[in-house]
């Protein structure tokens, strides 16, 4: 059995890996490249599986982490290993030749999208407001991280709200999966104000917190 299956090993795949490792987790890391996944899987130490994407996810999490654009793929890939899991999209589907617009339609968002191509998984937006440095780290200005979390399913945002708090981060749950919208939107403003020359000192370390 394992607990989480990770898709993919750039900059947020592998932060994600470590938090679960530090969550204690059991862990499956698959990439479309498998020595990348093996690669990974090395530095998390022993007892962390990998593979490539002909094999099945899994994990009872599965955490697509990919851009809107290759999640749509690899989902339809995976869509029969997905049946019954709780999938995670942390994508932004933003336009980054402008950083201007979302590339999805008005009215609907990434993860409702990738949730049409899985109908039988459940589909749960969260990490998309957090960069891969200080998720790596868990912690921003020394405080945790916040991840917000929507889903329909009330049972998905506590499963995954579990992991985030055993991550060592702190999860917000904020409603049903057509809030993605409002987090993908909101992302995108904090995504151009990395990408904007007359805030350097930004430079992808920020963090968004809800300060109580």
């Amino acid at each position: 059995m394992t607990d989480i299956t990770i898709i993919g090993t750039g900059n947020m795949g592998s932060a994600l890996a470590k938090r679960a490792a530090a969550a204690g987790r059991s862990l499956q890391i698959l990439n479309r490249t498998p020595e990348k996944a093996a690669e990974l899987a090395g530095e998390l130490g022993s007892g962390v599986i990998s593979g490539g994407l002909a094999e099945p996810a899994l994990g009872d999490i599965v955490i697509v982490a990919l851009y809107y654009g290759p999640a749509q793929e690899v989902i339809t890939r995976l869509r029969g290993s997905l049946t019954g899991k709780t999938v995670i999209d942390i994508s932004n589907p933003i336009n980054t030749d402008t950083f201007d617009s979302l590339v999805v339609e008005p009215g609907t968002s990434a993860a409702e999208e990738l949730a049409k191509l899985a109908p039988e998984a459940t589909f749960v937006k969260a990490f998309n407001t957090t960069f891969a440095g200080t998720l790596s780290a868990g912690s921003a200005d020394g405080k945790p991280l916040d991840v917000f979390i929507a889903s329909d399913s009330q049972e998905a945002r506590k499963q995954v709200a579990d992991f985030v708090r055993a991550a060592g981060l702190r999860p917000l749950e904020v409603g049903g999966l057509h809030h993605a919208r409002e987090l993908e939107g909101f992302q995108l403003l904090v995504m151009a104000l990395q990408a904007n020359p007359a805030y350097e000192s930004f430079n992808w370390g920020t963090a968004l917190k809800i300060l109580d």
